[in-house]
């Protein structure tokens, strides 16, 4: 769908789709089946992780919101005393506008949220406030609502690769990031949970991956050149 109609226009076009050829349409901005999934899958996964361990934060971000509204109630429920941090981007601080989101009858959006503006987090944070993402909210599963630079996010990620080899992707990069500035102002020995949903691969095309270039640079070809067969030729 055009970029000009963000998340609010893949929606809109995808419920045109369904009506037009009868096909199923999930609704998963606004099925509760999907915060439910997580609250018997991921968070039940997450508290058997952490037996006998701290489990002080959860930070994580929202997409659909299913993730944070279904696990974060679990996890609420287990460990009362958890707080559980959600994050968004700082070019497109919906949430944390205050500024509520106009719906249809439905829960599903009624048009894009005036605070969105375009943000390279891909998965995360569409330009309206999902209705699973709002339940959440109202049931304050979320203590605190952070926003993250993209440009820390990528480099965030691309840190994460370097120096611990993990490859996560943009989102994985924000949170983490998120978790980092979380662990600025808790105690000692907090236990703080980053929710990482992606992998890095996935990312080959995106600005993540923008400052690595294609061809060998002088001091690739330098060492290609030091042994004198099967050398490729500069590129101009």
């Amino acid at each position: 769908t055009p970029a000009s109609g963000g998340g609010y226009g893949m929606v809109k076009k995808a419920e045109e789709l369904a009506k037009a050829h009868g096909w199923f349409l999930t609704r998963q901005f606004e099925n509760e089946a999907n915060p439910e999934y997580h609250a018997n899958t991921t968070g039940p996964e997450i508290l058997s992780a952490f037996v006998g361990r701290n489990l002080d934060y959860w930070v994580t971000g929202y997409g659909t919101g299913g993730t944070f509204a279904g696990a974060g109630r679990v996890l609420k429920s287990a460990r009362p005393d958890i707080k559980i941090i959600l994050s968004e981007p700082s070019n497109a601080p919906l949430v944390t506008s205050g500024v509520a989101q106009e719906r249809e009858k439905d829960g599903s959006p009624a048009s894009g949220h005036p605070k969105f503006t375009s943000h390279p987090i891909q998965g995360w944070t569409p330009n309206f406030i999902p209705l699973v993402t709002q339940k959440g909210l109202d049931d304050s599963v979320a203590d605190e609502v952070i926003t993250i630079g993209h440009e820390e996010a990528m480099k965030t990620a691309l840190l994460l690769a370097s120096s611990e080899g993990i490859f996560a992707g943009i989102s994985g990069g924000a949170t983490l990031a998120t978790a980092l500035k979380v662990a600025e102002s808790a105690k000692d020995g907090s236990g703080i949970l980053a929710m990482l949903p992606d992998t890095m691969e996935r990312y080959l095309t995106t600005p993540l991956f923008q400052s690595i270039v294609s061809d060998m640079n002088d001091a690739e070809q330098k060492i290609a050149e030091s042994t004198p067969n099967y050398i490729l030729p500069k590129q101009n």
